[in-house]
């Protein structure tokens, strides 16, 4: 299949090689593979992503690299790049998770991340209350109450730098690295949330204050209610986006 389907991201030649056109090469393939406009056996090659985008070899070969490592597409001798199965792709990839948030397929993304935080987070959550530094609870404190301030006042953008980094501090004061190396997908889960506009204005007063909760069950060592508080603030996501 000719990469004449991928949607052409940028016709602006800047010399072919540049960090802007990767990037916007990586964008504009990998949306499609994720999107399925590439479906898996599609065939691409170096030289038609050179033609479709005016870029170098060497960007062509970059762009495929990334691919590769995410297990989107696979490099054969006498076959070339070919679009991988869906059941073999790094699924907990963030740019990739961002890719599909971004796709028709959203909806389902949503619900199986939203699945997903609900396993980890609230045992994340009791975690940190057992093993969180005096610094790191306080640190959640601190944030909990600028969620609230800026939920109540609508400051969408900067409650979402806050938010990500309240849920990144649980997974990072938890103890189980398994669980820290989630946290640029639950921050892309997030980020998309609010750029494709399906956050309210300001948050539910539920939701601040079960963010509250969390701080202050974490706080005092209360393992019981941290996980708790953190299903309340998973619940409300579901039962706010319409997930099954």
């Amino acid at each position: 299949m000719s990469t004449a389907t991928v949607p052409n991201a940028d016709n602006a030649h800047d010399g072919g090689a540049s960090p802007a056109m990767h990037e916007r090469v990586l964008e504009a393939v990998g949306s499609a593979i994720a999107a399925g406009t590439l479906p898996p056996g599609s065939r691409l090659t170096l030289e038609g992503l050179q033609q479709e985008f005016g870029v170098s070899r060497t960007v062509s070969r970059d762009t495929m690299k990334v691919l590769e490592s995410m297990n989107l597409v696979y490099s054969r001798r006498r076959v070339g790049i070919v679009v991988q199965e869906r059941r073999l792709w790094n699924v907990f990839d963030p740019e990739l998770v961002g890719w599909r948030l971004g796709s028709a397929q959203r909806d389902i993304q949503y619900s199986s991340l939203t699945e997903l935080r609900i396993a980890i987070e609230p045992i994340a959550a009791a975690g940190a209350a057992r093993r969180a530094s005096a610094a790191e609870r306080a640190r959640l404190v601190f944030l909990a109450a600028e969620l609230r301030r800026l939920g109540e006042v609508g400051e969408l953008e900067a409650f979402l730098a806050v938010d990500i980094e309240f849920h990144s501090l649980l997974l990072e004061s938890c103890g189980n690295e398994m669980f820290t190396a989630l946290e640029g997908m639950v921050a892309e889960v997030l980020t998309s949330r609010t750029k494709q506009g399906l956050m309210p204005f300001k948050p539910r007063n539920e939701a601040l204050q079960a963010h509250e909760d969390v701080a202050a069950a974490v706080a005092r060592g209360d393992a019981v209610m941290a996980e708790t508080a953190v299903h309340r603030i998973l619940n409300e996501v579901r039962n706010a986006m319409g997930l099954r």
